[in-house]
């Protein structure tokens, strides 16, 4: 024992013991790392590979992000920033006034018995032939009835103002200021008649010392008409401008886009084929206004994609939802928690 004692403890070859120790120590790491990449791996088996769909997920947004880079080189889109209230800023006093919040045009009078007048639901009567196959081709190209909104006039308002009595009636302080916004529409081949009438929509109910610009970002688009006919079409509206993107790459990558070229205080992103309701802005950008960092989004009401008629919203404010992701980034519904309800005092209040 004293002789093995010597010989570990010695001086002597000491360089080669400590090799040895070296090379028994990194062995031991590597068979303790082995067994842990075997039960991930092991984990994920019995997963059903659900950490790969996960990765699969946020390298489609990776992607996506760093895809825009083609489209606008050198493009840097900036977080928001705080301002700060030095004691010099400037606010008039109460609230912004019924004049202030005029629109950037108004709405031309409506024929109250055209198709789908006030949101009322498109009625086909016996359809022709020809026009049956039209119906069936367009329900196929765009999975709601385009023949029906074709022949919608794209000027049509969704009827009086049903909304709850205190959303009516809610005035917004002078002080912080609204900020502008750009709206930002992306589309991909779709039908002339819903994409003008959301154009349309959002000019005849956005006040216009709010509305910067209405930013539409094709997709790489294929149909003829939604590209030197549509450019034309909308060059007369002023606020209006067209970008494209030579490839197709999606919908993150088109929004990123048309944020790219934004020039208002606030991005707003909406859908190809909406209509904006009365009063749908200015509850989201006074949010804002109070708290910068703060994303909104609006009570959204239905359009039925059979008839076009509008669901008025209830000037009871029942059965209210809001959204949620899971954790594989897919969106979904849900009715708004008791706990979160009784936080509210009326329909002005937000849901979280």
């Amino acid at each position: 024992m004293s002789n093995f004692k010597r010989l570990v403890l010695g001086q002597r070859f000491m360089h080669w013991k400590l090799g040895a120790v070296t090379l028994i120590f990194m062995a031991f790491v590597f068979l303790i790392q082995r067994e842990v990449v075997d039960r991930e791996m092991d984990e994920l088996a019995a997963h059903d590979g659900s950490h790969v769909r996960k990765k699969k997920m946020l390298d489609m947004v990776m992607d996506a992000v760093n895809n825009i880079k083609d489209s606008m080189p050198k493009m840097q889109i900036k977080a928001p920033e705080k301002q700060i209230d030095d004691g010099k800023r400037r606010c008039l006093p109460g609230y912004y006034t019924a004049a202030e919040l005029k629109p950037f045009l108004e709405r031309p009078p409506q024929d109250p018995n055209a198709p789908g007048a006030a949101g009322k639901p498109f009625k086909m009567d016996k359809l022709t032939p020809t026009e049956e196959e039209e119906r069936e081709q367009g329900e196929k190209k765009h999975c709601f009835n385009a023949f029906a909104s074709d022949r919608i006039s794209l000027h049509r308002d969704l009827g009086p103002d049903t909304r709850p009595p205190e959303c009516i009636e809610q005035k917004f302080k002078r002080c912080p200021p609204m900020p502008t916004t750009s709206i930002i529409i992306v589309f991909h081949n779709e039908a002339w008649s819903t994409l003008l009438r959301t154009v349309y929509s959002v000019i005849y109910t956005s006040p216009a010392i709010l509305l910067k610009e209405i930013i539409m970002v094709d997709d790489a688009s294929t149909d003829d008409y939604l590209k030197d006919k549509l450019d034309d079409y909308v060059k007369p509206l002023q606020l209006v401008k067209v970008v494209r993107q030579k490839e197709r790459k999606g919908l993150i990558s088109a929004r990123l886009l048309g944020a790219a070229v934004a020039t208002g205080d606030t991005l707003t992103f909406l859908d190809a084929h909406c209509e904006c309701y009365h009063g749908w802005l200015e509850p989201l950008l006074s949010r804002i206004a109070e708290n910068y960092t703060a994303v909104v989004s609006p009570d959204i009401a239905t359009i039925d994609l059979n008839t076009f008629e509008f669901v008025n919203p209830s000037p009871y404010g029942n059965n209210r939802n809001r959204g949620n992701f899971d954790w594989g980034l897919s969106f979904g519904w849900e009715s708004v928690p008791s706990s979160e309800n009784k936080k509210r005092k009326d329909e002005t209040y937000s849901i979280k």
